[in-house]
């Protein structure tokens, strides 16, 4: 079994802006909460803290907690533990979203490009949605870009003589995610009362040298440094080939980089019990 990969949270908010983005706009979808002016929210593989920490500026109320398997994104993310501005709270925990069950009602379960970490993830679905508040919301948001040169390459890396022995998988090993089809017909079956899916591809002008390189480093590439640390020399080596091929695929232009990036989206909000007549 491989090792869960080592999380740099510094190398993973190198691009905080554009990994905000997809955020933001799926909050965007998210209508009112049953908990009104304060309500409770779960946001699932908090990462570094960031994100989670705009669900206080869209409810400044809300007691919010933020989950996440990394000690590293943890220790990042307690800077906004405690109080927040607008009455509200926010913690931080460590949890497993493979085997996260809610202890309490939540009004909005949340997760921001986490989830396709987690092998089988929409099977967690249910256990989450049955925790939802009546007309409460599950969101969540995925990388789709799995094959774009950036993912291709890195696993076709990884399956080359070279690397096979010591890195078999590990380019493909964390490609969980569903079509937005699916997603759709998974939680339309477990009844909710509507269901929102869509995909975006932002089309993103990345900065510096090498920038697509140095944006895996935060993300798809993390496994395969997990695997080879201890061995500098090898990981020098692998990142050296790979940010070679990167340079064919995604040429600089005269005014940067361009890096198109594929997300998926799902909105699915609980039913509300009919008044009693």
């Amino acid at each position: 079994m491989h090792a869960a990969p080592t999380w740099d949270p510094h190398q993973y908010l190198r691009h905080a802006t554009h990994r905000t983005r997809p955020f933001l706009d799926l909050l965007a979808r998210i209508t009112a909460l049953p908990g009104g002016d304060a309500p409770r929210i779960a946001d699932v593989g908090c990462g570094p803290g960031n994100v989670t920490a705009l669900l206080a500026d869209r409810w400044p109320a809300a007691r919010i907690t933020g989950l996440d398997s990394s000690q590293e994104m943890l220790a990042s993310a307690a800077q906004y533990a405690g109080p927040t501005p607008g009455g509200g709270t926010m913690d931080f925990r460590r949890a497993d979203a493979a085997e996260w069950t809610p202890d309490e009602p939540y009004d909005l379960i949340v997760s921001n490009a986490a989830l396709q970490w987690v092998p089988g993830h929409a099977d967690r679905f249910g256990d989450w949605l049955d925790r939802v508040t009546p007309g409460g919301t599950l969101a969540f948001q995925v990388p789709g870009n799995f094959t774009a040169p950036s993912h291709a390459l890195l696993a076709e890396l990884c399956d080359t003589p070279q690397w096979r022995g010591r890195l078999d998988g590990h380019g493909r090993r964390y490609v969980h995610i569903l079509s937005p089809a699916d997603y759709l017909e998974r939680l339309t079956v477990l009844g909710c009362a509507e269901v929102d899916v869509w995909e975006s591809t932002y089309v993103q002008l990345l900065q510096g040298e090498d920038p697509v390189l140095e944006w895996t480093k935060g993300t798809a590439l993390r496994p395969v440094l997990t695997a080879l640390d201890g061995d500098p020399g090898a990981a020098r080596e692998f990142v050296g080939q790979y940010r070679d091929l990167l340079r064919k695929a995604y040429p600089p232009g005269a005014h940067g980089t361009v890096f198109p990036f594929r997300r998926i989206f799902a909105v699915a909000r609980t039913a509300t019990p009919v008044a009693a007549r």
